[in-house]
Parts: C-alpha cells; structure tokens; sequence
C-alpha cells in the first residue's frame, strides 16, 4: 500500500486549545512555530515524566475502587511508561542503554509525585466520570476549540468538578492565572456542550501537595468566550498575511527555537500558509479583513 505524500493528507480543521491559545498570548512567533510550521521540539525529563504519572493515574481508575492504592500505583509506573515510550517514539532518544541507573532514578522520582497526588485524595472514595476526556465546540464565530481534560467528576446531584493534574509545583501569580486559563477554557467548552456550569475547577499540584480549587460562573465564562473570540480573531489576522511577531521575555531563554527568532538574530522558515482542508472554500480567515 502506496504511503500519501505529505500534500495528499487530510489536514485537520484549525483549533484552538488551551496550550495554542496561551502560546500566542506569550508570543505570536511561537505560535506559528508550534501550530503552524509544527517545528520539533526536544521533550525534557521532566515533561515526559508527568506524561508517564498522567498515564498512571489515568490506569489507576480503571481499576476496582478497592484496588487504588499507593502500591498499585507504583507497580503501573513500568508499563505505563513503555506505553508511553511506544507511542511516542520521540521519547525514546530520552536515555541511553547506558544510562540505566539514572533512568531508574527518573521512574522512582514518579512515585514521589504519586504519593503527593495520594496526600490529596484517596481515589477509592469516587469514580470520576471520564478520564483524558477530549472536548470540542464549536463557537459562533466558526473558531473550534480542542482540548484534553485529565478528569470529570459528577456528583449524584449533577454537579461537575473539573480536575487537572499539575506533575510541578504550585506556580506564582503568573504560574497560577495561566493554569486557570486553561480551566476556564476546559469550563467553557462543557457549560456549551452540557448546559450545566461546572460546579467546581481543581489544580493539583502533586509535588507539593498543593489542590488550587476555583469556582466559575456563567457571566465570567460568557466574558471568557469573547476574550477567546478575540485571540482567535487575532491569530487568524496573522495567519492571513503571515506577520506572527515575536514577544520577548524571559521565557525566552527556555525557547527550543530561539535561534529561529528575528528577536534574536535569528531568520524564521518561510511561512507555509494557513493549514486549511481545502482551500477552495471561505473560510473565516478569508474574511478576516
């Protein structure tokens, strides 16, 4: 079977996500980086570690309530992470054959974050209704907004925690109005898809412990829908004549493609054009004038 060329594969609608959203806040440039030209990027440690803890705790409801304990946790670690490892074969370059010691070191600092998230809850007393559940909705405008929500909790009177887990620890002010961004983003898309605000948004923080909980209300995700209308109005002026200007910052310094920026010096890729499926057809960024 003939493999498709690259300009023969569906692509896939634009969205906007939490993380896409947030990078074009931070920086316009890196959002076309990431969304748009889709350049690599060298996974860390530390990031792939809390892919892994994600995975386990994702197991770990799967299983009987009875059996959710600290010590089943830890035994998921392993095949969690060579499922990880198989799906994702950029994680594999992570370590070396040599580097077994320190590998093991890695997978037993992930039974530090599991016994933080077991300091916050004891996961027998519940079972959440979904599990990295994927959400899409439509707004007005035609923007389509995309995301993974780690878990849903509904109660038997109807209300909805939202919960994410955070494998850091507890951010600054910063830190913090960017993790509820997300929230509310993720509060969002249910309200439309279920007619039902959810009740309660939760941060866990497991490497110190912390829980953040927030309470959203219908005025204040109605005013979050513009504000995402707005970014999504903004991004689509930018794809349209490809002028996605850099926005330094400190953050800068933790940039995989920093050397790529004019900010620095650097000359960007030429720009490839919006991604859209077929290009015979309006589309908003059409009438983004």
């Amino acid at each position: 079977m003939a493999v498709p060329t690259i300009s023969e594969r569906p692509v896939r609608r634009p969205a906007l996500s939490p993380s896409r959203a947030g990078d074009f806040k931070q920086c316009p440039l890196l959002y076309r980086f990431r969304a748009v030209d889709r350049l690599p990027e060298k996974p860390t440690k530390a990031q792939v570690r809390g892919t892994v803890v994600h995975a386990v705790l994702e197991d770990l409801f799967g299983l009987p309530a009875d059996q959710r304990l600290p010590e089943r946790a830890r035994e998921l670690i392993g095949p969690a992470w060579e499922r990880v490892r198989a799906e994702r074969p950029e994680f594999a370059d992570l370590f070396t054959a040599e580097d077994a010691a320190e590998q093991a070191e890695w997978l037993a600092s992930a039974e530090g974050l599991l016994e933080g998230y077991f300091g916050l809850e004891d996961p027998r007393r519940f079972d959440p209704e979904a599990r990295e559940l994927l959400v899409e909705w439509e707004l007005p405008s035609g923007v389509l907004l995309r995301g993974y929500i780690d878990r849903v909790d509904v109660a038997p009177t109807g209300e909805i925690r939202v919960v994410d887990y955070k494998t850091g620890a507890a951010p600054r002010e910063v830190g913090e109005a960017k993790a509820l961004f997300q929230m509310k983003f993720y509060a969002l898309v249910l309200w439309r898809l279920r007619g039902v605000v959810p009740r309660q948004l939760r941060l866990m923080y497991l490497a110190d412990r912390q829980a953040l909980a927030y309470t959203p209300d219908e005025a204040e995700l109605a005013r979050f829908e513009r504000t995402l209308e707005a970014i999504w109005d903004a991004i689509l002026r930018a794809a349209k004549s490809g002028d996605f200007r850099p926005s330094p910052s400190r953050l800068c310094d933790y940039c995989d493609h920093k050397a790529l920026c004019p900010a620095f010096d650097g000359t960007p890729p030429p720009y490839p054009g919006w991604p859209e499926p077929d290009a015979g057809v309006e589309t908003a960024l059409d009438r983004a004038d």
